[in-house]
């Protein structure tokens, strides 16, 4: 699965857009555990202290936040587009 990342994400990572080791069948928490190990900089980041997503952080599958259907644990199909980024400001 191809993870594309924005803003600073993509900084810290390395890239714009990061290959991980997740098949169709796993879930969307499956594919981030998978990112974070690679790039553990990522960890402070994206989670917080007791481990959980932060408010702040927006994980999309095929353009849809994950939050508005099963959260991490949304499975993913053969194809599906992940994307992680933080809020967006600006003027």
């Amino acid at each position: 699965m191809e993870w594309k990342l924005f803003a600073d994400l993509a900084e810290i990572a390395g890239g714009k857009e990061v290959e991980v080791g997740t098949d169709p069948g796993e879930t969307v928490g499956a594919a981030l555990a998978a990112l974070v190990a690679e790039h553990p900089d990522l960890e402070d980041r994206i989670y917080d202290d007791e481990g959980d997503l932060r408010d702040h952080i927006n994980v999309l599958r095929n353009g849809a936040n994950v939050r508005a259907a099963d959260g991490l644990d949304t499975e993913l199909d053969a194809g599906d587009e992940l994307a992680l980024f933080p809020p967006v400001s600006g003027g």
